[in-house]
């Protein structure tokens, strides 16, 4: 690489907020189709749109450089990315790196996880909507519930201490099994997080209608068990609770009912190598032409990403009142 004129060794925003986390997706595609995700018949992008492995390494290896301390790897489902472990193997263990973490639908952990493991991923959290298998399979129009719970398994059983179940809660599709997720959270001894649904693409429902806030969730879960409000922090927007007597805790993130950009600092990049710097609005800088016409000086990159850092907005624009999305593009566009 060129000598650069300036690396900065954080990331602030306008706004005076530190940025040490990023979110990568290295695919759209996933082999699940998740109600509140993406539509039933989606069009994927071809391989040459999306960032090569070795481009997300770079960028991830950048960003560390710039301050960013935690890094969670998403798609679609990233695991069926092909050669996605060299990925891991990668980055696992960069020096500064203090914490990599997966995302996941968990249908390919069990055959990935003692991998993970070895690469260095210290988190793995895995989205279960619905513990009923026809109920699941609904949610996710091809999922197998059996698969994932295997995959749970499997990640346990190679040493991850620190997994965790992600719940969205749609009213009148799973809103009734808050309590049983809990149990089986407890029985796991993993923890659990409940995300509110996010207005984001076109899907066949109305958000305004499904969304659970997660106020309402937990009162029911407080009238079930005994919980204490908890300063445990992941890096991420989840505000916890302990359950007493329990290793298992239950977070909430909740961008309607508690707004948590007052403390924002994180950023997301696409496959495509889009730069958003709020889920909820559409700030970006693309990188990936830059990436493409600059393959040995990452000043350029260096620009482009502090021009984000002053274009990042104060907070998203969610409203579930709206008929229409006003982000269109969907959920596995941007990385769940």
């Amino acid at each position: 690489m060129q000598t650069m004129r300036s690396v900065p060794s954080q990331l602030i925003d306008q706004f005076g907020r530190r940025v040490d986390y990023i979110r990568l997706s290295i695919t759209d595609r996933c082999d699940f189709r998740c109600q509140y995700c993406m539509a039933e018949d989606m069009t994927f992008l071809p391989r040459e749109a999306v960032l090569s492995l070795e481009e997300c390494a770079r960028l991830v290896k950048l960003f560390v450089r710039m301050g960013v301390t935690k890094v969670r790897i998403t798609g679609g489902e990233p695991l069926v990315r092909k050669n996605a472990m060299w990925l891991f193997e990668e980055i696992g263990h960069l020096p500064g790196l203090d914490s990599c973490v997966l995302t996941t639908n968990g249908s390919q952990l069990d055959k990935y996880a003692v991998a993970l493991k070895a690469a260095g991923v210290k988190r793995i959290n895995i989205s279960i909507d619905s513990l009923q298998a026809d109920r699941f399979k609904t949610i996710t129009r091809v999922g197998e519930l059996s698969k994932v719970l295997s995959g749970l398994d499997a990640a346990r059983a190679a040493g991850f201490d620190n997994l965790k179940i992600n719940t969205v809660l749609m009213r009148g599709i799973n809103d009734d099994e808050a309590e049983d997720l809990v149990n089986f959270a407890l029985q796991k001894q993993v923890d659990i997080s409940f995300i509110e649904e996010m207005p984001l693409g076109e899907v066949n429902h109305l958000r305004e209608d499904s969304c659970v806030s997660n106020t309402e969730t937990l009162a029911l879960l407080k009238s079930k068990f005994s919980l204490t409000a908890s300063t445990h922090h992941t890096g991420g927007p989840a505000r916890y609770w302990q359950v007493n007597g329990h290793l298992t805790k239950i977070g909430f993130i909740s961008p309607h009912s508690h707004n948590f950009c007052e403390s924002c600092n994180r950023v997301r990049i696409t496959c495509q190598g889009e730069l958003f710097l709020c889920l909820g609005q559409d700030h970006q800088v693309n990188l990936m032409p830059l990436l493409r016409e600059h393959p040995d000086d990452d000043q350029p990159l260096v620009d482009a990403i502090l021009h984000g850092m002053r274009i990042k907005p104060k907070g998203h624009d969610f409203d579930l009142r709206r008929t229409a999305p006003a982000v269109v593009r969907f959920m596995s566009h941007t990385g769940g």
